[in-house]
């Protein structure tokens, strides 16, 4: 196991700066996520505490050493690649064996760790046969097996599970988390999906453009995301962002915009006036709204045009004036297109935002709010 230490860690390519000055701690023992859109920097991080990339400036500790200059083989890593790379002329069994002949392990060493890693892999009977007569699940556990082989210190999965289907990918994301756990090694996740990043990681560093906007464990990102990216990236169906406009009225603070009004308590009046403009932005979850088929007092009303069964919930897209509304609602229930339905919304899970720095507003709703038609 290892402790990580990234400390402003840059990496240009030319002009172009993917990673600009990381600071990331992760402690022995523990599975971090990198998540973010292609093209954030999330890989090429990966990539330097391989040693395959070198940085441009900044530092990488493992534990308390340097080793910006260590050579890969030199810093006891682990690396599972999106495609498996495995070799098909050869058998499980010598797939696995592999980075340990390289190395003139013992005979006898090689089969003892080989036969151990399949044990705790549950793949201990296809390791006679090759990769073509394997599953993607189980070819994925093969490449795991490979790098859990070497006993790293460090193990650095690069979107492992993205050429699984579905189900594959939910029952593949299970066994590597319980893999992790048995073996208590530090791991570091790169992935693009966020349910990937919330369901395996301790914490999850969400990434954009080269930095780190948020560090968090993955129910602090649910609930209380930093700006509007992160509000905007986590969470499926995605969040429901509104542009609002802050006023006062009598004392008592307002948001209105988008056929939308929302009166807050007095103490909510500091945290907005901290935006640096009265324009303001409110995010409200899917499903915190609350939809009724009947004239609810004070609430705004809006056409149903879309609905998207998902199983145990449906999707509804909900038109109010010119503002898209998207709210999850049970399954079966009966609502159709064309529908006037009343929304309501859990208004103390609603989010504020800067409109201009699109930072979050320290802004408690609070159990007084009211939400109501504009």
């Amino acid at each position: 196991m290892a402790r990580i230490r990234l400390e402003r860690l840059t990496k240009s390519f030319g002009n172009v700066t993917a990673v600009k000055g990381v600071d990331l701690e992760i402690q022995h023992g523990e599975l971090l996520a990198l998540l973010g859109p292609s093209g954030c920097g999330k890989t090429t991080i990966l990539l330097m505490l391989a040693g395959i990339y070198r940085p441009t400036s900044g530092d990488i500790f493992f534990d308390d050493e340097r080793v910006n200059d260590v050579p890969p083989k030199g810093r006891g890593v682990g690396l599972v690649f999106q495609s498996y790379a495995l070799y098909p002329h050869m058998t499980v069994y010598d797939n696995i064996a592999f980075p340990l002949r390289l190395r003139k392990t013992p005979k006898d060493e090689i089969d003892r760790r080989v036969r151990e890693v399949a044990r705790i892999a549950k793949i201990e009977e296809y390791l006679q046969r090759k990769p073509s007569q394997l599953s993607g699940g189980q070819q994925q556990r093969v490449a795991l097996c490979r790098a859990l082989v070497k006993q790293p210190d460090l193990l650095l999965l690069d979107e492992p599970l993205s050429n699984l289907d579905a189900r594959l990918r939910i029952e593949t994301r299970t066994e590597i988390k319980r893999l992790q756990r048995e073996l208590g090694i530090t791991t570091i996740l790169v992935t693009h999906d966020q349910i990937e990043a919330m369901t395996m990681a301790d914490r999850v560093a969400v990434m954009r453009a080269g930095i780190i906007e948020q560090l968090s464990e993955p129910l602090e990102l649910y609930q209380r995301p930093a700006n509007l990216f992160v509000a905007s990236f986590i969470g499926d169906p995605p969040m429901n962002l509104v542009s609002m406009e802050y006023q006062v009225d009598g004392g008592t603070p307002k948001l209105v915009g988008g056929n939308l009004a929302v009166t807050l308590p007095p103490e909510a009046r500091a945290g907005l006036e901290q935006a640096s403009s009265r324009q303001v932005v409110l995010g409200v979850r899917p499903e915190d709204w609350r939809l009724s088929s009947q004239p609810v007092d004070g609430k705004p009303a809006g056409e149903v045009y879309m609905l998207e069964p998902l199983g145990r919930d449906t999707l509804v897209d909900v038109r109010v004036g010119q503002q898209a509304i998207r709210a999850l609602v049970p399954g079966g229930a009966p609502i159709r297109i064309g529908d006037r339905v009343w929304l309501d919304w859990d208004v103390d899970r609603m989010h504020l935002f800067d409109a201009q720095t699109e930072a979050r507003l320290p802004v408690a709703a609070g159990a007084a709010a009211q939400g109501a038609g504009a």
